[in-house]
């Protein structure tokens, strides 16, 4: 059985946030174009830049593992939940801050303190409820050493 760290739920979540952003775009269905397709020259292309290439769609493997870890942050502090969304998506710490009123190192304790929790969660343990945040992240620290 894996022993889940926080350093393994943020890659987890990082993961799942870039599966989100390679899913396809949703389409109206119903609306289509009868228009036949026009083939550019090269004499038209001259001048222009190449097309930027997308990345492929994520595996059907990843997608299982993304819709897994969607459900993680629930029950989380919702300024908590945001956070650790935010940092997966790649945001900046300023960025992040700003976005969620804090400082640096406030919306840092507060971001390890939601990965110690899902890791602990993960693990089957239960999040002791009268502690500070960094008697819990020195708690899971330990354990994970």
């Amino acid at each position: 059985m894996l022993e889940w760290t926080p350093s393994l739920v943020e890659a987890r979540l990082a993961e799942a946030a870039d599966v989100l952003k390679r899913l396809p775009d949703q389409r109206i269905r119903g609306y289509f174009n009868t228009w036949p397709q026009i083939v550019a020259e090269f004499s038209d292309l001259v001048g222009q830049e190449p097309p930027r290439l997308g990345r492929p769609p994520p595996q059907p493997d990843a997608i299982s593992r993304m819709e897994e870890t969607l459900s993680w942050t629930h029950g989380l502090d919702p300024t908590d939940a945001k956070i650790v969304w935010l940092r997966a998506g790649g945001e900046r710490w300023k960025t992040i801050c700003w976005k969620v009123g804090m400082v640096r190192s406030a919306a840092n304790e507060h971001w390890l303190y939601a990965l110690c929790v899902i890791a602990w969660r993960l693990n089957g343990r239960r999040v002791p409820g009268k502690r500070s945040r960094q008697h819990v992240i020195a708690t899971v620290r330990s354990a994970c050493a």
